[in-house]
């Protein structure tokens, strides 16, 4: 069975904009409009496409479709581009990325490719570790992610690894390790985790023979909070060098010791074969290499 383009657009305009009424502006049609298209493909797919919740998401069903619409998009502009048709606007390109790439190293190289393309980017923040679910349900034509393991139509590009050090104030180590980091303070002294699902710190605990629900934590969820917080003493936790390095220097942060933990990151992207596309995993790719270790 054929689905038309303007039935799976219809998909992503609901997913993407949230509401029934923002995918029709979007699409430039009345809301009982998309109502009727979205009932349109369902019947014939003779599935449920949509999940109505906050926000809107897509079934197991849908996400193909949603793929499909992705995939309908890009290779239509790639192809007025190179027909030489009237302008085709700009093309969104949706990536899934984590919080630390964003706040580190990732802008510069998409504002390369924003200099030099007719390309506007979505960026959906969320952890390295679940960024691939985002790329297979189709939200996402590209994702930053821990899984090495490509999935299933799209390409893998090794980037490197983020390196992460424990570190705290002078004051907070005076305070919670008077006499020493050991297994004991560390299961007393505060940290910081970014979110609930936010196991580095859990990591380096573990390597110290601590048990990482024992001690007390705040959660900051965004990447240069979380680095203030640090900084300000709230806790200690492992920050990457970009945000950790200059305070190091000035002494305002120590680190608490070994281990480094290094998390492996990979670009992944649908296999289509437009220039744009490759032009975004190229940039990307650079300047990861100058900001990230070289993987073990």
């Amino acid at each position: 069975m054929w689905i038309a383009p303007e039935l799976a657009e219809t998909v992503a305009a609901i997913v993407d904009e949230g509401s029934f009424e923002q995918a029709a502006r979007r699409l430039r049609i009345s809301p009982s409009a998309v109502s009727q298209r979205l009932r349109t493909l369902e019947t014939q797919l003779g599935r449920a496409l949509i999940i109505r919740s906050r926000p809107i998401r897509v079934t197991d069903a849908g996400a193909p479709v949603l793929r499909l619409a992705r995939q309908y998009a890009v290779v239509g502009h790639e192809a007025a581009a190179a027909l030489g048709l009237e302008r085709p606007g700009t093309m969104n390109v949706p990536i899934a990325v984590n919080a630390d790439s964003l706040a580190t190293w990732l802008l510069p190289a998409l504002a390369e490719v924003a200099g030099r393309h007719d390309v506007t980017f979505e960026l959906l923040r969320e952890d390295e570790d679940r960024t691939a679910a985002l790329l297979e349900s189709g939200s996402a034509l590209a994702a930053i992610t821990s899984q090495a393991r490509p999935i299933a139509g799209c390409s893998v590009t090794p980037l490197g690894a983020t390196r992460y050090a424990a570190v705290a104030t002078p004051f907070f180590i005076a305070r919670w390790f008077t006499t020493g980091i050991d297994a004991a303070a560390l299961a007393e002294a505060p940290l910081i985790d970014f979110d609930r699902t936010d196991d580095i710190q859990s990591d380096w605990l573990r390597a110290h023979g601590v048990d990482p629900v024992v001690p007390p934590r705040h959660y900051v969820p965004a990447s240069e909070d979380y680095a203030a917080a640090v900084r300000l003493g709230m806790g200690w936790g492992m920050l990457p060098p970009e945000q950790a390095q200059a305070a190091l220097s000035r002494g305002t942060l120590r680190q608490l010791g070994a281990p480094e933990l290094a998390e492996p990151l990979y670009w992944q992207q649908w296999n289509i074969d437009a220039p744009v596309l490759g032009a975004i995993r190229e940039s990307v790719a650079s300047h990861a290499r100058l900001a990230l270790a070289p993987e073990a």
